[in-house]
């Protein structure tokens, strides 16, 4: 085994998370130690920290990379942070903030050892362990089973969740860069597409545009014409069709996720007002956001609008939280796409919180028509990232100049 050979004091401030606010959402799940094993919790808990060697696939050899910070609630002078061997780099840089960094393993079953070699020597093998349910493979979980056989394990998802939920000043910078740099990327790929591109042409110029302006590109959903198939493909795009990008940069680990719309040519008075339409609700759905007003107001104040709509039976909104990951808290639906209780609809928004609102119009006749913006919970409203581009962007702007 190898680790740093002796425990050092936790220097409070060096730990980048509130550790009173996990402590008491640890003390409310009824959980006494903390196992995370997502990279996006290891992320949070670290301040940022991703290994780089896994940041493509976590496969390696006959396992795969699982890091594990296991928190003692309580006790930061009694944590620990299990690493993979080459993590070793990163620890002579001063990545972790943890007295004990063991950096021996390669392999999820090391992992689940290490894990319980440190249950057992704080004493806790009967102890409430909070785990990721979803983010702990079933070799390690079956391991950490039959290793702790009177522990008790309890998914450890909304405590972390709910830690992550109220951004910071720095995460709230993230979120506001990753957006303007997505936004600006999409416009210059609205201004160079041209008829003949293929929606691969606009997918790849996208990528492009998002990491020369120091994005990490996650994915981009994109529609052409008619069409409502917003996979990437050999599809055409002609002098006429509207496009539809909606696309997810990573900056700084937090993801910038909007969508704009284009046009190869004019829209006409039809295209103009199905968009106004759309805006029309995407500004209401922002009114009420503020400290203290429930989730679920950002869904009543589009009800009327959404109502009285010619297009109401194919227009759709949703609000969900957005972070680290997209669909966090708040979660303000049980209703949307993806499944998950509205743990948050009649519960009040809080300073630091951030929301994606997004209107989808998916029209008969005219196609795929759809914005999605990030907004802000500040302390006395909300302020609107990377709002620019929302009306029709004009494509092969610099072919005409």
């Amino acid at each position: 085994m190898t680790s740093s050979a002796v425990s050092r004091e936790v220097n409070n401030a060096s730990i980048p998370f509130d550790t009173k606010r996990l402590d008491a959402l640890l003390d409310e799940a009824g959980i006494d130690i903390l196992v995370a094993t997502s990279k996006h919790s290891i992320q949070y808990l670290f301040g940022g920290y991703r290994f780089f060697f896994f940041a493509y696939m976590d496969a390696v050899g006959v396992s795969r990379y699982l890091p594990a910070l296991i928190y003692p609630k309580g006790t930061p002078n009694d944590a620990i942070y299990v690493a993979n061997a080459l993590e070793v780099y990163e620890k002579n840089l001063g990545r972790f903030w943890t007295p004990t960094v063991q950096h021996s393993t390669w392999g999820t079953l090391d992992v689940a050892q290490a894990i319980i070699d440190h249950v057992r020597r704080l004493g806790a093998e009967n102890k409430r362990i909070g785990i990721e349910a979803a983010f702990l493979p079933a070799d390690a979980y079956l391991a950490l089973r039959a290793g702790l056989p009177n522990a008790e394990f309890i998914d450890a998802l909304l405590p972390l969740e709910r830690l992550r939920a109220r951004k910071t000043g720095t995460e709230l910078s993230s979120l506001r860069e990753a957006s303007e740099r997505v936004i600006d990327a999409m416009l210059a790929v609205f201004e160079k597409a041209t008829p003949g591109w293929t929606k691969n042409d606009l997918v790849h110029a996208l990528r492009r545009e998002e990491q020369a302006r120091d994005l990490a590109f996650e994915y981009c959903l994109v529609t052409a014409g008619t069409s409502f198939n917003r996979a990437p493909s050999d599809q055409i795009i002609r002098e006429g069709d509207i496009v539809s990008l909606d696309s997810g940069g990573n900056y700084q680990g937090y993801i910038g996720d909007l969508c704009r719309m284009g046009i190869l040519g004019q829209p006409d008075a039809e295209l103009e007002d199905l968009l106004a339409e759309i805006e029309a609700i995407q500004q209401a759905a922002r009114r009420p956001i503020k400290p203290g007003a429930h989730g679920h107001e950002i869904f009543t104040a589009v009800e009327e609008l959404l109502s009285r709509s010619a297009h109401q039976s194919y227009t759709s909104f949703l609000a969900h939280g957005m972070g680290i990951i997209s669909h966090e808290a708040p979660r303000l639906t049980r209703t949307g796409p993806i499944p998950y209780p509205d743990y948050d609809a009649d519960r009040p928004l809080e300073q630091g919180m951030v929301v994606s609102v997004e209107t989808t119009m998916h029209h008969p006749k005219r196609g795929f028509i759809k914005l999605e913006d990030t907004v802000a919970v500040t302390d006395t409203g909300y302020e609107a990232f990377g709002d620019q581009g929302r009306g029709w962007n004009r494509c092969s702007r610099q072919r005409q100049r």
